[in-house]
């Protein structure tokens, strides 16, 4: 856990890595955003969300980030002022430490100005029980489908992140095959 905050983040604030909602909808100010890319981790719908996208008897899925050799995010990291760098960081864990699932760390991040910082991020916790790694397209795309939490449907969530990835140019293949197999089963039901 990025426990406190150093003197130097609460004078001269802090990044933050977005690779899902956190890139469309932050829910805190931000004064700079900047695509970045996190090596060794992947983004993938490895997590059981039962409070935002889904419940605990209804289970949706929401991504994460899994420690994959080899394997990089790309996503935008977000510059947080040092005025409000304490009610942010308070903010973010009761946002993504919600469950538990997440572990916060601080990680490189590579910037397309040719800068690299270091940002909070959130991974997965492996060890975790909402961790559910390899599940295969056709079976995320019947949860994503279906699935309904306390942010709103979990077709949402997948729509608006693929979206603000397109928007910022970049391109998942994955999350994009995952669209049109949730599209199919929602057009079809």
């Amino acid at each position: 856990m990025a426990d406190d905050l150093s003197e130097d983040m609460r004078r001269d604030g802090f990044w933050v890595f977005g690779y899902g909602s956190l890139m469309w909808e932050p829910g805190f100010e931000v004064d700079a955003h900047v695509i970045g890319r996190l090596e060794g981790y992947k983004r993938s719908f490895c997590m059981w969300s039962i409070h935002h996208r889904g419940t605990p008897e209804n289970p949706g899925l929401v991504l994460a980030l899994d420690k994959v050799d080899g394997a990089y995010c790309e996503g935008v990291a977000l510059h947080v002022r040092g005025d409000i760098a304490a009610d942010t960081l308070a903010y973010l864990r009761e946002r993504e430490l919600i469950s538990s699932a997440y572990l916060e760390v601080v990680c490189p991040v590579q910037l397309t100005d040719g800068r690299e910082v270091q940002a909070v991020t959130y991974i997965v916790d492996t060890d975790h029980v909402q961790y559910c790694r390899d599940l295969a397209l056709d079976k995320q795309a019947e949860v994503i489908a279906q699935a309904v939490g306390g942010r709103g449907p979990n077709t949402e969530y997948l729509y608006n992140t693929t979206s603000q990835l397109e928007k910022m140019g970049l391109n998942d293949p994955e999350l994009n095959t995952l669209v049109g197999k949730v599209r199919q089963l929602t057009t079809t039901t």
